[in-house]
């Protein structure tokens, strides 16, 4: 009896002072009152990833701006491929915001706590397809802003283009990232309308953000997905460990990427100066951030980039494609 008590006092101790306790006899944590294989950390406080300890978390996350851009009239920009499935752009469009609103409501109940705002910005799209894109909001029950962009709006700021597909993309981004300055208050996630998410992919950037920012004390740029571009040169890399899988250092994304507020206002003149003409390659600016500050990608990937099965910029290695496509049907 006399030991129990002990026992328990030590244990009381250990949680007033911040410290947590493993039993590995009993794959149990005293302190923490989960088995070893349950869940450890905790949202904006700890990050426990057996068997390297505990990450105090002093960044953060208060909420997340979700831009999703959507174009359903272009179905490849640039390039005359036929994505793989080879269906109509709208059914990727609605697949895709399918899977992000299953992604979200997943990180919603894990992390209640956490504001979550989504905005829509439509590069006109047909009404028949604005209509399918209500339909699946409305059937999911979720608040949704929707912005339709004018893109006379931008006439005088972007560079005249060679063609009206590049300059309808430059000017939906430029407004992403207008969007972004102006209501992100913490983290912002652009989205593109060809990706399709794993459920957890939410989770996952947000625990992972707080786990990785607050060791290096630094604000991050995160690619929620594994492009096959990355293992077609010898590049050197850093492997980091995140929430719940390892994430590697990179220094190049698309325009589907995680950032924050911080970031954006820090590197405005790169944001600006990518929607001005068409750079070679599209994101110059862009990655050029990625040469003084951390920019990351899971491994194995958390979102798929659904493009021409032969594009470097596309299907992410050892997913089970037809799988994650047939889960978002609409």
């Amino acid at each position: 009896m006399k030991k129990n008590i002990l026992k328990k006092l030590f244990i009381k101790i250990c949680r007033i002072l911040g410290y947590e306790i493993i039993d590995q006899a009993e794959f149990f944590s005293p302190t923490l009152e989960k088995k070893l294989n349950n869940e450890l950390s905790i949202i904006n406080d700890k990050s426990i990833i057996l068997p390297l300890g505990e990450v105090k978390i002093t960044r953060k996350v208060t909420s997340v701006l979700v831009i999703l851009r959507v174009n359903t009239n272009i179905e490849i920009w640039d390039q005359n491929k036929k994505r793989l499935f080879e269906l109509p752009k709208i059914e990727y469009t609605l697949r895709s915001l399918n899977s992000l609103i299953k992604s979200i409501n997943f990180s919603k109940n894990k992390y209640p706590d956490i504001e979550f705002n989504i905005i829509i910005i439509d590069d006109n799209s047909q009404k028949e397809n604005i209509s399918k894109i209500d339909k699946l909001i409305a059937k999911n029950n979720i608040k949704i802003d929707s912005i339709y962009l004018n893109q006379n709006d931008y006439k005088k700021i972007i560079k005249e283009q060679k063609s009206d597909q590049t300059f309808s993309n430059l000017s939906s981004l430029f407004k992403c990232y207008e969007v972004a300055k102006d209501k992100c208050n913490d983290l912002v996630f652009f989205v593109e309308d060809d990706y399709l998410h794993f459920e957890p992919m939410m989770e996952e950037m947000i625990a992972s953000y707080e786990r990785i920012s607050s060791q290096l004390k630094k604000e991050l740029f995160m690619c929620p997905a594994d492009y096959p571009y990355l293992y077609m040169n010898n590049e050197k890399t850093n492997i980091l460990i995140g929430n719940k899988r390892h994430w590697r250092t990179i220094d190049r994304t698309l325009c589907t990427f995680m950032t924050s507020k911080i970031m954006i206002d820090k590197y405005w003149n790169n944001f600006y100066n990518t929607c001005l003409d068409r750079n070679d390659p599209f994101e110059k600016y862009i990655n050029e951030i990625y040469k003084k500050e951390f920019c990351i990608s899971p491994l194995k990937s958390l979102s798929l980039h659904m493009t021409n099965i032969n594009s470097s910029y596309g299907l992410s290695p050892f997913i089970d494609y037809k799988k994650i496509w047939d889960e978002n049907s609409v």
